[in-house]
């Protein structure tokens, strides 16, 4: 297996945000991409990240192939990136993972794959009434004001209006997203939805804007959250997170 990246920004950036949430983790290497599907600790999220094959300037593999890493030593080498370097990924003999940085100079660095006990995720089949596309930063700015006022978050659609609302002890945040040329909403129902999550989760899961211009949002009443980054022939990177429940 040899993987070479000549603008290595996406692998980097996308290796930055997955690994907040998820420490361990088996990338799986097919003809198509470099894929991950994997649980963070308290299995309240879900991370699927596809690397295309499109996005590498070298992309050689005999076979589909199966690497299980610590995410937090790949990201350490990950930050060494300057920005004219090439990387390149391939498996050694002795169980390690070789990286290469090479520009003016050649830095070598090789990390172990490790054993993971827990069996493969299966993603699974969710069905969403409501979808909101748009763009990323205004998720991220809405979240960042949320978490001013609250540990978790309402979102809701009523009358073609997507809102954010978070309430603390005594204050309060309610930010609207109103539909216009960059933002579309689909509400198959009709009706008020609403459900709640957690914000230290989804402050994490909104950093994606760095990658992505535009997402998807989707959800149903008290029914897990999808979130969707896409660029076209270079990467998709999905969270999806457990609602916030609570009993009255």
């Amino acid at each position: 297996m040899r993987l070479v990246l000549a603008d290595p920004s996406y692998f980097k950036d996308s290796i930055s945000i997955i690994s907040e949430l998820v420490n361990e983790a088996r990338f799986k290497v097919t003809n198509n991409a470099l894929e991950l599907v994997a649980m963070d600790p308290a299995n309240v999220a879900m991370v699927i990240f596809k690397l295309f094959s499109s996005c590498f300037a070298e992309y050689q593999i005999e076979k589909e192939t199966e690497i299980a890493i610590n995410l937090g030593n790949l990201k350490q080498i990950l930050r060494r990136i300057k920005a004219n370097d090439l990387l390149s990924l391939e498996l050694t003999g002795d169980n390690k993972l070789k990286i290469q940085l090479k520009s003016n100079t050649t830095r070598t660095f090789s990390i172990p794959l490790i054993d993971l006990e827990e069996r493969e995720q299966k993603i699974p089949q969710l069905e969403f009434p409501i979808s909101i596309a748009l763009e990323s930063t205004r998720l991220s700015e809405a979240i960042e004001d949320a978490d001013i006022v609250a540990e978790s978050v309402q979102f809701n659609v009523a009358d073609n209006i997507f809102s954010i609302t978070a309430e603390g002890d005594l204050s309060h945040a309610h930010i609207e997203l109103r539909e216009d040329e960059n933002t579309k909403l689909t509400n198959e129902t009709g009706e008020h939805i609403k459900a709640k999550y957690s914000l230290e989760y989804l402050k994490k899961m909104v950093n994606g804007a760095k990658l992505a211009p535009s997402m998807e949002v989707y959800f149903s009443k008290d029914y897990p959250l999808k979130l969707d980054y896409k660029v076209i022939d270079k990467l998709a990177l999905s969270f999806i997170l457990a609602p916030r429940v609570e009993n009255d």
